[in-house]
């Protein structure tokens, strides 16, 4: 019986043999691993988007109420003072460090709006007089911290007990009630329907999203975050930078705290203990990390309205303010713990 014959495969040309050519490897699951990495990354990267999407389904369902035009609208008004610090709060935790004075400057903002319009009569220049407070203690804040290298935590819990002080002298610990009708323009008045302190709010998220992430200015900030040291070696003007985020806390904080008087129709001191709080919590459970470096104007605008939405549903319920104390600080504590697990996953 004849063996029978096997033809040897055709050699690839110029391999200059007849073996069979191999095939190269398939790179069809290094495509799915990128892919799936890509999609994890996304997840990540709006999780906290897929929190607030939640959050408003489950508040719909727990209060019928709450996406009528009027409760969205008292929504944003009541927060759009924490949210425009949140911005500005945003810049300075981007940048490495944080700012716990603002609640204090807010108060001496708010009391000092409310002074000046209730002595001289005059809405602007009041407002020119808060403003260049919070200007001041931005100053004195940046100059401690980048100048002088002190620690934010030492320096602005410092400050803020300095604040605090100046506001109760300059008020004599008595509140300043304004009745007269400028006094409460900023807060009352609406455009297209629309309450100023909204507009307000919507104008500094958008300037703070372009600053942040259109221009050289945010890109600085951003690597003064990520490496300080390298940054500087670079030639970047670090002290200056750091400075300047910090005068924006203070500005806006002042800011804030005239809308608020505004609204209420009176200024006074002991205002605004919580507010460094909240602005810390919106900024850090929108995902920007309190390690600096890494973080979004957008992402600051998810966490105000995750706190506005879980606030306004508390309130619906009748749930006591001091477990939305208690909710408010949990949550804080584990958006740092997820940003701290995430991180280190990645390295």
């Amino acid at each position: 019986m004849n063996p029978s014959t096997v033809s040897p495969s055709p050699a690839a040309p110029g391999s200059g043999t007849g073996t069979a050519a191999v095939a190269p490897p398939s790179t069809a699951p290094d495509a799915d691993t990128g892919r799936a990495a890509g999609l994890r990354s996304a997840a990540l990267r709006f999780s906290m988007l897929w929190v607030l999407l939640l959050l408003v389904a489950a508040a719909t369902v727990l209060y019928p109420g709450f996406l009528r035009p009027a409760n969205l609208q008292d929504i944003l008004t009541q927060n759009a003072a924490v949210g425009i610090i949140a911005v500005a709060m945003t810049f300075v935790i981007i940048s490495g460090g944080f700012d716990l004075s603002v609640g204090a400057t807010y108060a001496l903002g708010s009391t000092i709006f409310a002074g000046v319009t209730k002595s001289t009569g005059s809405v602007a220049l009041a407002g020119v007089c808060a403003l260049l407070a919070g200007l001041a203690v931005g100053g004195a804040n940046g100059t401690i911290i980048a100048r002088w290298k002190v620690n934010p935590f030492v320096t602005t819990l410092g400050m803020s007990s300095v604040i605090a002080g100046l506001a109760y002298v300059y008020s004599n610990s008595a509140p300043f009630i304004v009745d007269q009708f400028s006094f409460q323009y900023l807060a009352l008045t609406a455009v297209a329907g629309v309450p100023l302190p909204i507009w307000i709010l919507l104008a500094v998220f958008l300037a703070g999203a372009l600053l942040l992430s259109q221009t050289g200015y945010g890109r600085n900030i951003f690597a003064i975050g990520g490496n300080e040291e390298a940054a500087r070696l670079s030639g970047l003007r670090v002290p200056w930078l750091v400075g300047s985020a910090y005068v924006m806390t203070g500005v806006m904080a002042a800011l804030a705290g005239m809308i608020d008087a505004s609204r209420l129709g009176v200024g006074q001191a002991d205002v605004g203990a919580t507010v460094a709080l909240d602005t810390i919590a919106i900024v850090v459970v929108g995902g920007t990390s309190l390690r600096g470096g890494e973080g979004a104007v957008w992402r600051s605008a998810v966490g105000l309205l995750i706190l506005a939405t879980l606030t306004n549903v508390f309130y619906s319920l009748n749930i006591s303010q001091h477990w939305q104390l208690i909710a408010k600080g949990c949550i804080v504590v584990t958006a740092v713990a997820l940003d701290s697990l995430l991180r280190s996953r990645r390295t």
